[in-house]
């Protein structure tokens, strides 16, 4: 089995976070709402989506 279509990286030095979407790097998030934003960007429906889902995001 595949591992969740979404990644979010422990902080860096400067405290943002790397994500990736099915293997593609879309952006540092600061905030959990940085994260929200590529989701949807992504064409993942926000209201569909749940930031604690493990079977999205890891």
């Amino acid at each position: 089995m595949e591992g969740a279509p979404v990644n979010v990286q422990p902080p860096g030095p400067d405290g943002g976070r790397r994500v990736t979407i099915r293997g593609q790097f879309v952006g540092t998030a600061y905030h959990l709402l940085d994260v929200v934003e590529f989701l949807r960007r992504a064409g993942l429906p926000e209201a569909d989506t749940t930031v604690d889902d493990p079977g999205l995001i890891e």
